[in-house]
């Protein structure tokens, strides 16, 4: 995920992702002009490096600026990638209906981004990762490399962070 507060250190965090990483390009508050001219760059290592590229927001400008795929809520991306953030069944039941292929549950743990909100813990991430299939589960709150591995393929596919790629 990017997010602002990886600053300058963002572009060598994304070259630090194994090969096949995926990416998710927010930075909402940059001008639609700036915020272009990064998600190229950030594109152009996604394409050297061999990852997914996906823009939070619109599909329309998702296709026309050469992303793999969207990130975003109630939004249809056909025949992009679609992913949606998901914090419990209504959620997950609406991306379904948008044909998320990928959705990132959160929070798992404890997070800086949403100080104050109630992580789910591994028991109800659990019951809600078996609500998303058959879409891909991406965690996200709190997750690093070895939170990561206390969970199975079978459950979550993969996971996503902001700070942990700011060590």
């Amino acid at each position: 995920m990017t997010d602002p507060r990886l600053d300058d250190q963002l572009l060598t965090a994304i070259r630090r992702l194994p090969s096949g990483s995926g990416v998710v390009f927010r930075h909402y508050a940059l001008e639609t002009k700036q915020r272009r001219h990064l998600f190229a760059r950030v594109r152009h290592i996604c394409v050297q490096r061999g990852h997914i590229l996906l823009l939070a927001g619109d599909a329309r400008t998702a296709r026309a600026w050469g992303a793999d795929g969207v990130h975003g809520r109630g939004v249809s991306a056909k025949p992009l990638l679609l992913s949606a953030p998901v914090h419990n069944p209504c959620e997950i039941e609406r991306a379904k209906r948008h044909g998320a292929g990928i959705m990132f549950l959160s929070p798992l743990r404890k997070t800086r981004s949403h100080p104050g909100e109630r992580a789910l813990g591994a028991l109800a991430f659990g019951r809600l990762a078996s609500l998303c299939r058959p879409a891909l589960v991406i965690a996200l709150g709190g997750m690093n490399r070895m939170e990561a591995a206390k969970w199975p393929r079978s459950i979550v596919h993969g996971w996503a962070a902001i700070d942990a790629f700011k060590r």
